[in-house]
């Protein structure tokens, strides 16, 4: 299936897109080929082998909503396509506005002077003896209405001939109404406010927007590259410079490709990405990743990705298609409005004509009444409030290194009731570490720790890795032992200074009948802890015992705790692991429930068991071997995911870092989110029932009309975009 990407230039806002799917929709086969980014202005179009709907039609099909789409200029960019940016089609709306602004003023201040009366300046013609509009005020007046309406008159007039009434229509009646019955200075006010919240709409899309190209600016456009037949530093653009190739990256400078360093170390600040303010010290080996901040040293890297499959031109892309997944809340609005608006153009119809037909009132009044009722009933609020805040929540959460693929999984997390989360990786570091070092008649910790790290030297097992660590962090010189005779699934042996020692497990202790008083209980309680046991011993005695284990991440009680305080009623902890580690280790997270021994298809049995309980669960995993966990829970969230393609994938929500503290972040933004939403849909149409019976009783004026809509449509968008600062990001 093909796919073709547009700008759209005045989609900025659900009105907008629903016209395009109904527009659009039949064209490209239906409306489910169709996907919409409000944040970024753009339409795509997926179209199959065998149609011939081309880029012309579309266009053609787009300029009929009134609105114009140019051809998306450069993929991966937030800045669109190149024309539907430039000078007039950026500018030309708040230029308008501004112009109709600045009429209205002046017609109202020659209207004041010339009648020196602030009574005649605010009322129609002919509401007093004499009164009559100076031309030159009228032309002013006209001019306001005519460049307020500029962008509005198009749309009207298209769903005239679609026979669908939209929020353009109702307001361009408005307006003309005002005029039929003199009121110039109301219908010139009531244009200038529209064009005003339009652009106000647009402004609040824009500044969510430029939230997420901030992403966009942090990864450089050039880097420099060494010519390997030359050795020469080379500058490049970073789509030209393929993968394999040597990169220098200089104190203060920006990655600009994913790579592995090579040469040299560097302390990188990866906050762009995953959020973290901590820098992360990376040495040869370790992966770095484009976008990211070199600080205090140089290095040079091997580029591993291109650079449009770096971890953070991924991320764009996939803040840039969250508009697709619509929350439920933002459908709600979006179906809500298609049938409010002719309701309340029939209504505000009835309501003129009825009165003065039932009860022989003023044709006038009840006529100026209808027309409070159709500005008061325009949805700009309404339609604004609910996509305004999600683009600024889901801005504010790509910000503190948590990647939202949609409104619709942001909406989940405020909803959660239960969340299973995998041990190794998640709740644990993923690795294991030397906990306790127990030395034995007479030995010193260092002795017990230097001769382990000479029998383990050139084993890759993991408790040898990790013993190998903890003598490099100890400072402690490690020579190989000689004469090596390696026992698998058991131990080794091996010669130390001319004497002959031994490494093994607890069972390769018994084994050899070396079990001296008070090693069983001690090995017994360390592995009850879920520690696994490493002894070391000559051919007299064991010098002493070390315990190895994957350790518990500092913050997980914490964060158990938190997620609990935020409502979810329960908290499983699903892993492969032997039931007695997973026992420990549910012990010290405070986990309310392990299951241990899981195949793949084990954790997502019991997954589907706690969705069955609960309804909304999230699995939180590393993405890769917890996928077909994620894939059955309501929410997949992927832990650390950054550098890694699948792990962003597999999961509905990715936290690019290994903060346990992102979850109850997110629950506790989602909420907020949830409320703001709430809040702003509450205010949005209390504000219109409110004024809908000061019409219905006679007291509602254009002016109160007018004040109500404009300041229903400021208060939900700053309201939405106070979600832009997020909550305090660990």
């Amino acid at each position: 299936m093909n796919e073709l990407q547009f700008k759209i230039r005045g989609m900025d806002c659900v009105e907008e897109v629903a016209i395009l799917k109904r527009e659009i929709g039949p064209l490209a086969g239906g409306e489910a080929n169709l996907l919409f980014d409000l944040l970024d202005s753009r339409m795509t179009v997926r179209l199959s082998s065998e149609s011939n709907l081309d880029i012309e039609k579309i266009i053609e099909a787009v300029s009929r909503t009134g609105m114009r789409a140019t051809p998306w200029y450069q993929p991966g960019s937030l800045d669109g396509s190149k024309a539907g940016n430039a000078g007039w089609q950026t500018l030309g709306q708040p230029f308008l506005c501004s112009v109709s602004g600045v009429c209205l003023l002046l017609g109202f201040l020659l209207h004041l002077i010339l009648h020196k009366s602030l009574m005649d300046a605010l009322t129609s013609e002919g509401s007093t003896p004499g009164h009559t509009f100076p031309l030159g005020t009228s032309l002013l007046y006209g001019a306001a209405v005519v460049t307020g309406s500029w962008h509005t008159l198009p749309k009207a007039w298209r769903s005239v001939l679609r026979l669908r009434p939209d929020m353009n229509l109702l307001m361009v009646i408005a307006v003309i109404g005002a005029i039929a019955i003199g009121e110039w200075f109301e219908a010139a006010t009531v244009s200038f406010l529209f064009s005003l919240a339009l652009v106000l709409e647009s402004w609040s899309i824009g500044k969510a927007r430029h939230a997420i190209k901030s992403l966009v600016d942090a990864s450089p456009v050039r880097a420099r590259t060494l010519d390997p037949e030359s050795g020469r530093v080379v500058e490049a653009a970073v789509e030209e410079i393929p993968v394999g190739a040597a990169v220098l990256v200089r104190p203060g400078e920006r990655v600009p490709l994913d790579g592995l360093v090579t040469r040299g170390e560097s302390s990188v600040n990866q906050a762009p990405i995953t959020g973290e303010s901590m820098p992360v010290l990376k040495r040869a080996g370790d992966e770095v990743f484009a976008g990211t901040l070199n600080q205090d040293g140089a290095f040079e890297l091997q580029v591993t990705k291109p650079a449009n499959d770096t971890t953070l031109s991924r991320v764009i892309r996939l803040v840039q298609e969250t508009q697709s997944n619509r929350s439920p809340s933002e459908q709600w609005v979006e179906r809500f409005a298609v049938f409010y608006t002719p309701a309340m153009m029939t209504l505000a119809i009835l309501f003129a004509v009825l009165p003065p037909l039932v009860t022989g009132g003023s044709w006038a009044k009840w006529f100026y009444e209808g027309l409070v009722l159709l500005v008061i009933a325009c949805p700009c609020a309404l339609v604004i409030s609910t996509p305004v805040s999600m683009v600024a929540a889901i801005a504010a959460a790509t910000r503190a290194g948590i990647l939202v693929k949609g409104g619709a999984y942001l909406e989940v997390a405020g909803h959660l009731k239960a969340i299973a989360l995998d041990k190794t990786g998640t709740l644990t570091y993923g690795h294991p570490e030397v906990q306790k070092i127990v030395p034995l008649n007479d030995h010193t910790e260092l002795e017990v720790l230097s001769r382990a790290a000479a029998l383990e030297a050139n084993s890759t097992h993991p408790l040898s890795r990790a013993i190998l660590a903890k003598a490099g962090l100890e400072g402690i010189p490690v020579d190989s032992a000689s004469d090596i005779t390696a026992l698998p699934g058991k131990g080794a042996i091996g010669t130390i200074q001319g004497q002959l020692f031994w490494i093994g497990s607890h069972r390769f202790v018994e084994e050899m009948g070396s079990e001296e008083e008070g090693f069983h209980d001690l090995a017994v309680n360390l592995e009850n802890a879920g520690h696994s046991l490493v002894a070391v011993g000559n051919d007299k005695h064991i010098c002493g015992v070390i315990s190895v284990a994957d350790r518990v991440r500092e913050e997980a009680v914490e964060v158990i705790q938190a997620i609990k305080h935020l409502g979810v009623v329960r908290v499983v902890m699903l892993t492969g692991d032997n039931r007695r580690t997973a026992e420990s280790v549910a012990r010290i997270a405070e986990v309310d429930e392990a299951r241990a021994e899981l195949l793949p298809e084990d954790k997502v049995n019991a997954v589907k068991e706690l969705r069955e309980k609960y309804g909304t669960v999230a699995m939180v995993g590393d993405g890769v071997n917890d996928a077909p966990a994620m894939g059955v829970a309501t929410l997949g969230i992927a832990m650390g995911a950054i550098g890694s393609d699948v792990a962003i994938e597999a999961a509905d929500i990715a936290l690019m870092s290994d903060n346990l503290r992102k979850i109850p972040w997110l629950i506790g933004h989602s909420r907020r989110t949830l409320r703001t939403i709430k809040q702003n849909v509450a205010f949005s149409i209390g504000i219109k029932l409110v004024f809908v019976l000061l019409a219905f009783s006679g007291h509602g004026t254009l002016w109160m009309a007018i004040g109500a809509d404009m300041g229903a449509s400021l208060a939900v968008i700053f309201n939405g975009l106070r979600l832009l600062n997020g909550m305090k990001r660990d």
